[in-house]
């Protein structure tokens, strides 16, 4: 018997019956515009532990006419005391509740992996029972912000007598490749008194009944086969564009002035590195002469690029906005429209925080708010300060004290300012005994509303080794970098750097930071902290020069460090630049200098040579991919730096160049910046205001598809175009205080004549 729970798409050319829900033979009302029903957001549904393993369901036949789909993903959420599992079974799927929980969503079993189009008009189909007489709601709903129904209907009766469930809508909202469809099974506020029982649903389909005025169905992304640096280059930069479809015949180009029309300068292309991640065959035009001021594009067979500007200053205010994100994710103050403009707010978070598993409360309020949402997390904040840190110790001329924040004018770089008000919060992070709390965060995500419009109490979660390392390291750090600024809280940071080092050693136990079960929040989570060890350690002997950091150093297993990066997971890379950067070498059999520039050289090696765009992943897009780049980018300044060999340089200003338009997306991945970028970031206070706030760097692209809307629109690409600009896809357009650090790490680098 062929397995019919499938949702099924039919496109049929006639006018659409009238709206009619039939259960037992009652009509009821839809209620279109409802939102109070709502289940938590995508991060969490996704990585619930009590979700039932992803099923793929075998199609139906397909007959004439038809289009038959089966959702990549069919589950069950479960919260607020809620508990059940599903199987699928030869005609349908049957749901066995053992606590439905006191809320309608409780018990959700879910499906994704269809679309609705705007203009459209469709009739859904199912045959449900239930061993006890009940009543529940479904629904189709946006899978992201304040998951508003499509349509919903609630109340609908069910018992053990089966029953067909039949409706038809138009989808009156635009068209959206990712919804979900919901049966909420649970038992608000406990008003029907259910004890554990079993659901049977069979038959379901969701058929197009008209789409005759249906809008989106071959939807494409603007994108251009010229693609350069969107914001421009410095006069004496390496300047590329990277052409896709040029015609071999004629690889002639040439860059064109914008304000008069004329050729200023024509060459022809040559062949760059095939394929790869981008499946492109690209042909590399190279204008570094072109020396002189101006808006240009660059025009070819391929078609022509978006505009961009040839500057000494070029990359002033990119730098400028992507150091003024983090004071507009500040938290625990106001943020006045003088200085914020639309993203102002008031005070927020600004409550003590309860200890998870306990009855105290401790003060931790300020700090950056770490990405879309409004959590703050130990780990990540570590990394964006240090980058931050790194980025003045490396280009102390670049930074200004007018970055329009409230400490601008106090005679110190603002970008220390920024880099101390995170700082604060930290100290705050450390518990008595010397260990750090992982985070501050509500059990559960915040919806798309301005900060402070938060309700939800806030907890810190438990000490982790991670968070106490990292802590360890940004506060070595931290001392010297203020030593001659305030010599008092450079104190403050040294003191604080020792005691989490002592903690830290003192358990032996890793402690790997773990979410609670009623805690949905971002986790961090962490395998291995010798990584982070490595670089408290190296810290601590560069701001020090205290022989015992040399003891310590014994204790590094470095079999244990099995990525280098200089990301908020794996930090060994500032562990090896602290070590290669100390007024004095350590003594120490261990190969950090091997290890960094294997490393540095792999990076080198694919911007240079290997990738088609210039970019340093050969290979898989991870969540965040252009945090790696950056990171990338930044490990080769540092080479450079180290060596003085410009090669590494050069790789370093291609991860620039890819993450400012020069890519196969055609994107500059910097919010407000380029004539392509993104408008919808995974982002509260955007999604909030509707409007998208500058000088953002989003995650990019996302070759695993880890939610439900890049699965709907990406499916089948190559992984370095897997990129779509909706704030419903988490893993593609969220943004984060420690993606844009690296970036202000690179702008600063090539914004001034640095060698």
């Amino acid at each position: 018997m062929r397995n019919r729970f499938v949702i099924t798409i039919v496109t049929a050319a006639f006018a659409a019956v009238a709206v009619c829900f039939c259960s037992c033979g009652a009509y009821r009302p839809v209620a279109q515009d409802k939102t109070d029903a709502v289940t938590p957001e995508p991060e969490d549904t996704l990585e619930d532990a009590s979700a039932e393993p992803e099923i793929e369901d075998e199609p139906a036949e397909e007959g004439p006419g038809t289009d038959d789909i089966t959702p990549d993903v069919w589950g069950i959420y479960t919260e607020s005391g809620g508990s059940a599992s599903y199987e699928i079974m030869p005609d349908g799927v049957a749901i066995n509740i053992s606590n439905p929980g006191s809320v309608e969503y409780a018990v959700q079993l879910y499906c994704e992996g269809f679309r609705l189009l705007e203009g459209a008009s469709y009739r859904f189909c199912a045959t449900v029972s239930s061993d006890v007489p009940r009543y529940f709601e479904w629904r189709i709903q946006i899978n992201g912000q304040d998951y508003h129904p499509y349509v919903d209907e609630k109340n609908i009766d069910i018992g053990p007598e089966a029953v067909t469930l039949s409706y038809d809508f138009t989808m009156e909202h635009p068209s959206d490749p990712a919804p979900r469809m919901c049966f909420n099974l649970g038992d608000e506020k406990g008003e029907q008194h259910l004890a554990s029982h079993k659901i049977k649903i069979s038959d379901m389909s969701l058929v197009i009944t008209d789409d005759t005025n249906a809008k989106g169905k071959d939807e494409m992304s603007e994108t251009t086969n010229v693609n350069v640096n969107q914001i421009g280059y410095r006069i004496k930069d390496e300047k590329r564009a990277i052409m896709r479809q040029l015609p071999s015949s004629d690889t002639s180009f040439e860059v064109v002035d914008i304000s008069n029309g004329s050729e200023v300068y024509s060459a022809n292309a040559e062949k760059g590195p095939n394929g790869g991640t981008s499946g492109d065959d690209v042909y590399v035009a190279d204008f570094t002469k072109l020396d002189r001021a101006g808006k240009y594009i660059v025009r070819s067979g391929a078609g022509s690029s978006y505009e961009f500007e040839i500057s000494d200053n070029v990359y002033d205010d990119a730098l400028t906005d992507s150091l003024r994100m983090l004071y507009l994710q500040r938290c625990g103050c106001e943020l006045t429209k003088e200085l914020a403009g639309d993203f102002a707010h008031g005070v927020c978070h600004a409550d003590e925080a309860r200890i998870y598993g306990g009855k105290s409360y401790v003060e931790v309020s300020g700090g950056w708010h770490d990405a879309g949402d409004y959590g703050r997390y130990t780990s990540p904040a570590a990394k964006a300060v240090a980058d931050l840190l790194l980025s003045y110790e490396a280009y102390p001329d670049v930074f200004t004290d007018d970055n329009r924040i409230p400490e601008s004018g106090n005679g110190i770089p603002d970008i220390l300012d920024e880099a101390r008000y995170e700082l604060d919060w930290l100290l705050k992070m450390q518990a008595d005994d010397g260990g750090v709390y992982h985070k501050v965060t509500g059990l559960d995500f915040d919806g798309f509303v301005m900060p402070d419009e938060c309700t939800l109490p806030l907890y810190v979660l438990p000490e982790s080794k991670t968070a106490t390392a990292d802590f360890s390291g940004v506060m070595y750090m931290a001392s010297r970098v203020y030593a001659n600024i305030d010599p008092a809280f450079s104190e403050k940071c040294l003191s604080a750097a020792n005691r989490a080092l002592e903690a830290y050693i003192r358990h032996k136990d890793d402690r790997n930071f773990v979410n609670p079960s009623d805690v949905v929040t971002g986790e961090y989570g962490d395998n291995c902290s010798v990584d982070e060890f490595l670089w408290a350690i190296c810290e601590g002997y560069k701001t020090t020069g205290d022989k015992r950091f040399e003891r310590l150093l014994d204790m590094v297993d470095m079999s244990k460090i099995t990525v280098d990066d200089l990301g908020w997971k794996d930090m060994s890379g500032y562990g090896y630049y602290a070590y290669l950067t100390a007024e004095k070498p350590m003594n120490t059999s261990l190969d950090l200098r091997g290890r960094f520039f294997a490393w540095a050289d792999r990076c080198k090696d694919a911007a240079l040579i290997k990738e088609a765009y210039g970019c340093t992943l050969l290979d898989d897009y991870p969540w965040g991919s252009n945090m790696y780049i950056a990171n990338n980018g930044m490990a080769l300044l540092m080479a450079s730096r180290l060596t003085g060999n410009n090669d590494y340089r050069l790789a370093a200003k291609r991860q620039l160049d890819y993450i400012l338009g020069a890519n196969p997306t055609s994107y500059c991945f910097l919010t407000g910046y380029g004539t392509m970028s993104p408008v919808d970031p995974h982002h509260r206070p955007s999604v909030a205001l509707g409007k998208c706030m500058k000088g953002m760097l989003v995650g990019g692209a996302d070759s695993a598809l880890d939610d439900p809307y890049a699965k709907a629109t990406l499916s089948g690409l190559p992984k370095a175009k897997c990129y779509v600009d909706n704030n419903q896809t988490y893993s593609c357009n969220e943004v984060t205080i420690y993606w844009n650090s690296p970036l202000v790490y690179l702008l600063s680098a090539f914004s001034r004549d640095h060698g």
